[in-house]
């Protein structure tokens, strides 16, 4: 039970982010939560170390080492002109963040999107003279919800399609989730358009040329980039195969990085420049969670739950209530086995990855890439969007895409 209470403290520290003159970041807030289940002995060091998701925090570093370089060369800067620039209107600009970004955010992985984009945002902010807390928002949840209707959008429904014996992944999880996921995209765009109407006016934005600083680490990432897209398509192809083979994500983020690491001489400075803290934060956060979890609180919550748990309606209002405790991945993959008994049909499988998917854009704490963006808009740009800030409009904007999915559902 003490952990959590010490889960509570640490979701009151994160909304408030200060005590008297002491300002926390996030990752610092997690550690102590972390260090505080670790000295209260709700967790054996064993099995903190055991809680570690290995996989995740090389996907992570492999994917910064990347983002790194990308942002150093001038290539990252470069590219996000060529690709906004007839964007002369911040309805423009953000419908392109919304479409693009969300629908490349279904093949390229969410976290690898928040992580390259974050830089981006904050490039076109400046540009277009605009809060960069509205474009950041924008981009937190087009990859949030961009990801719902692919089988490899997030690690939640690739744990879904590969678990769930789901045949044809892809063809299912756009039969069910392509036309919804579009809705909410546009719904998405509204309520940032509703929330900050008055940075909406009537005059053309502008953008410079941004050149490329250094032509011989912008090849190399170049090279990362085509290894990253060329690995993602072969996972494609591999999964609409059928076939046996397969790679973790994790080998195609170290893939990616490979050729800055072994060929830049400024690989030294790329590494020591990844966001470190936002590392620290996933590691203190897999070691709360399990501390959570390991206290039997969640599960005597499912078990006394007098809802029918297995219909579409209960698992997308719990998956998306459950996500904000233990972190969509872990309950994904604790939720499967109990539908699996229960032979749920697919469309409470595709309730299941819409639900802890788009649980994401609920609070700060829903989804892996919105820490990291916030990480790295803290870290590049000294910017920062609050636990509030999020929250009054991730709360309703939840409550309305949870509603388009579940009618979607229904109409099927």
């Amino acid at each position: 039970m003490l952990s959590i209470v010490i889960l509570a403290l640490v979701f009151i520290l994160i909304a408030v982010r200060r005590i008297g003159k002491f300002r926390f970041q996030i990752w610092q807030v997690m550690l102590l939560g972390a260090a505080a289940v670790l000295i209260t002995r709700q967790i054996s060091p064993l099995d903190a170390l055991k809680a570690i998701n290995v996989d995740v925090m090389f996907f992570l570093f492999g994917m910064f080492v990347v983002g790194q370089a990308l942002e150093e060369s001038g290539y990252l800067a470069h590219v996000s002109y060529k690709i906004f620039r007839r964007a002369r209107s911040l309805d423009l600009l953000l419908l392109g963040i919304f479409f693009i970004i969300g629908f490349a955010a279904a093949f390229l992985m969410n976290d690898t999107l928040a992580i390259i984009g974050t830089p981006v945002m904050l490039i076109l902010a400046r540009q277009a003279n605009v809060k960069s807390k509205i474009l950041l928002l924008s981009l937190a949840f087009a990859i949030t919800i961009g990801s719902v209707m692919s089988p490899i959008g997030n690690p939640q429904n690739l744990l879904v399609a590969v678990n769930g014996n789901i045949t044809n992944p892809f063809i299912t999880f756009f039969k069910y989730l392509f036309l919804p996921t579009v809705i909410n995209l546009f719904v998405a765009y509204f309520f940032i358009r509703l929330y900050y109407q008055d940075d909406f006016r009537a005059r053309e934005i502008s953008y410079e040329p941004e050149p490329i600083k250094d032509t011989k680490l912008a090849t190399l990432t170049k090279i990362s980039l085509i290894i990253l897209v060329v690995a993602i398509i072969v996972k494609i192809v591999l999964v609409f195969a059928a076939a046996s083979i397969n790679f973790p994500l994790t080998y195609i983020a170290l893939a990616a990085a490979l050729p800055l690491v072994v060929f830049s001489p400024k690989r030294l400075s790329i590494i020591k420049n990844i966001d470190w803290f936002t590392l620290v934060f996933f590691a203190a956060m897999f070691i709360l969670m399990q501390s959570v979890w390991n206290s039997g609180v969640i599960q005597g919550l499912m078990k006394n739950s007098n809802t029918n748990m297995t219909s579409s309606g209960a698992i997308m209002q719990g998956s998306v209530v459950a996500s904000q405790f233990i972190s969509n991945v872990p309950l994904v993959a604790l939720y499967l086995p109990v539908l699996e008994q229960s032979l749920v049909t697919t469309k409470g499988l595709m309730a299941l990855a819409a639900g802890s998917t788009i649980a994401g854009n609920l609070s700060i704490l829903g989804a892996a890439s919105n820490v990291i963006i916030i990480q790295n808009a803290e870290k590049k740009a000294h910017e920062t969007i609050t636990f509030w800030e999020f929250a009054r409009i991730g709360i309703p904007l939840t409550l309305i895409q949870a509603a388009v999915y579940w009618l979607a559902f229904t109409l099927l």
